[in-house]
């Protein structure tokens, strides 16, 4: 099934062409930043599987993990669109928010939550990591 989306001004589009193979809430202190103060939403998705159109600008950094990160968004709307780490080639992450339709995507994991402020809401039928899952 075949999934589109894109950021609010629609100057950056993309189609998936795999189903997620893990929905996950970060509370990692980057994903916070891009959340403004909340866990993040993100699908994992086979990189080869991401088609983007329009061109979406980048900003590098060193994650916790000590991998080098990726992330990219709007240059026009700002909307965080993806994240990849040096650390996974095969996959990278979608934020949900941008999706069209995220109809059936359900978290399944928190991960990062050791990074969460005091009064985050963990949701105990979650799996959670206070870091990044080996």
């Amino acid at each position: 099934m075949a999934r589109s989306g894109g950021c609010r001004c629609g100057a950056v589009r993309y189609t998936l062409s795999a189903e997620p193979v893990a929905t996950r809430l970060c509370w990692c202190r980057d994903c916070q930043y891009w959340a403004l103060g909340n866990a993040a939403v993100n699908i994992m998705v086979p990189r080869a599987a991401v088609e983007v159109t329009g061109t979406p600008r980048r900003f590098e950094s060193m994650a916790d993990s000590g991998n080098r990160m990726t992330r990219s968004f709007c240059g026009e709307c700002g909307t965080q669109l993806f994240s990849a780490s040096s650390g996974n080639l095969e996959y990278m992450v979608v934020r949900v928010g941008t999706l069209d339709d995220a109809s059936g995507i359900r978290p399944t994991m928190a991960i990062w939550t050791g990074s969460a402020p005091p009064w985050a809401h963990i949701d105990p039928a979650l799996q959670a990591f206070p870091r990044q899952p080996g």
